[in-house]
């Protein structure tokens, strides 16, 4: 089975764009003046996107440089200590609903500092891993096609978001605790 998911792996992606490329034959569709269009399109909704970017990019680097993010975890300390939870996990509790790339440093961060095998690094990878980069996702794509009022839309995500950190930390106190 191992070896079929390593050989399919491998093959999967160039069989995808076969497969288009014979469907648009046996449309009579121009699947290279498609896909520049599609490019083109991809193109104008970036340039769209960039403001938001920028403001995603700015506040998690003014949050970090601010030392908000030590006052946090020096607050919450306690209660995680209580809870088992390793503080340097804070931040990428903090960041994750922020930006997908900062969250990625965090975790650099948290491997370096504790070490590959430690609770605090799988943890922050369970968190990565089951937690969506909601106001990343809401700015960027609700302000590319116009959406101003997504205030329900970021409320169900950070609700997500804070049901996934509290499954990871379950999870994880499950199996490595």
């Amino acid at each position: 089975m191992i070896k079929f998911l390593n050989l399919l792996s491998l093959y999967i992606l160039p069989l995808i764009i076969v497969f288009i490329l014979i469907y648009a034959l046996a449309k009579k569709t121009p699947a290279y003046e498609s896909f520049v269009d599609g490019a083109k399109d991809g193109f104008s909704i970036a340039i769209k996107i960039i403001p938001y970017l920028i403001a995603i990019m700015v506040c998690t680097a003014l949050l970090r440089a601010s030392g908000a993010i030590d006052i946090v975890q020096n607050l919450l300390k306690p209660v995680l200590d209580f809870l088992k939870i390793p503080v340097e996990t804070t931040l990428i509790m903090l960041t994750r609903s922020l930006s997908g790339s900062a969250t990625l440093g965090v975790l650099g961060d948290i491997i370096n500092q504790t070490g590959v095998n430690s609770y605090a690094t799988k943890l922050a990878a369970v968190i990565a891993g089951s937690s969506e980069t909601t106001f990343y996702v809401a700015s960027v794509y609700f302000g590319s096609v116009g959406i101003k009022k997504f205030k329900h839309a970021l409320l169900a995500g950070i609700l997500a978001d804070i049901v996934g950190i509290f499954a990871a930390i379950f999870v994880c106190s499950w199996f490595f605790l």
